[in-house]
């Protein structure tokens, strides 16, 4: 029995999230459908993060377990064979070691959320940004994004149906730029909390409007309450973008 380790590209806005629900298809069981069809073993994707639905992936890792042996290259053509027409694709396959695991192998992820900020709507790529017609102060935005960074208890960023043993994080990476009519959010940690980044930009913009200060997030971050922050951005603008092992 060998373990293969797949860097996954996806669209999430045609699905519940990564995990397997009952309510919807989810990227996890596209990808163990595909590997199905392929060697005709039903196997369990282990995923590095799970994101939800509507939130896309440039490089999502997960692992699994096949019972028979296939060079990595036949494992990512024939997965992306068996995928179509689903907007799931498998950049990579590796060989890896029985004790490596997508989730807790990793040392770190890497978030981007995008922000169109122009006054007219999207007319491509809707669901795959958050189109914000109000103008932002991107560089306000990065000043105080700088005050959530490092270790912190972030319950107010932290959405409540999180289940994460605790809410104490150390945030390496939140950096605002801006390109244009685009805003990139850039978000690094080794784990994150439920919906943390995208309460996180949806705080930040309040700042961009010229309506919170970066001393106001620094108390919105002390207070340790969830109602204390500014809203969830939509999931539209979110992408896994790495994961570090």
């Amino acid at each position: 029995m060998g373990r293969y380790r797949i860097t996954v590209e996806y669209d999430g806005r045609d699905f519940v999230g990564w995990q397997r629900q009952a309510n919807g298809p989810s990227v996890q069981q596209a990808l163990e459908q595909a590997i199905e069809k392929f060697c005709g073993e039903k196997v369990t994707l282990y995923g590095a993060g799970r994101t939800d639905s509507g939130v896309h992936a440039l490089g999502q890792v997960a692992h699994f377990d096949l019972g028979r042996d296939a060079e990595p290259d036949t494992v990512r053509d024939a997965l992306n064979f068996h995928l179509r027409p689903a907007p799931v694709a498998v950049l990579e396959a590796a060989r890896t070691t029985k004790d490596f695991d997508a989730r807790f192998s990793a040392k770190q992820r890497a978030y981007l959320y995008r922000i169109t900020n122009r006054r007219a709507p999207l007319g491509i790529g809707r669901g795959m940004s958050w189109w914000v017609p109000v103008p932002l102060d991107a560089a306000a935005m990065n000043v105080a994004a700088q005050t959530l960074v490092g270790r912190h208890d972030f319950t107010t960023f932290r959405a409540q149906q999180c289940q994460a043993k605790s809410p104490v994080k150390t945030l390496d990476e939140l950096a605002v730029a801006r390109a244009g009519e685009l805003i990139e959010v850039r978000a690094r940690a080794r784990s994150f909390l439920h919906h943390q980044v995208r309460n996180m930009v949806g705080t930040l913009k309040l700042v961009g409007e010229g309506k919170w200060t970066a001393a106001e997030i620094v108390a919105a971050l002390a207070a340790k309450d969830r109602a204390a922050a500014g809203p969830t951005a939509p999931a539209d603008g979110l992408y896994l973008v790495e994961v570090v092992y």
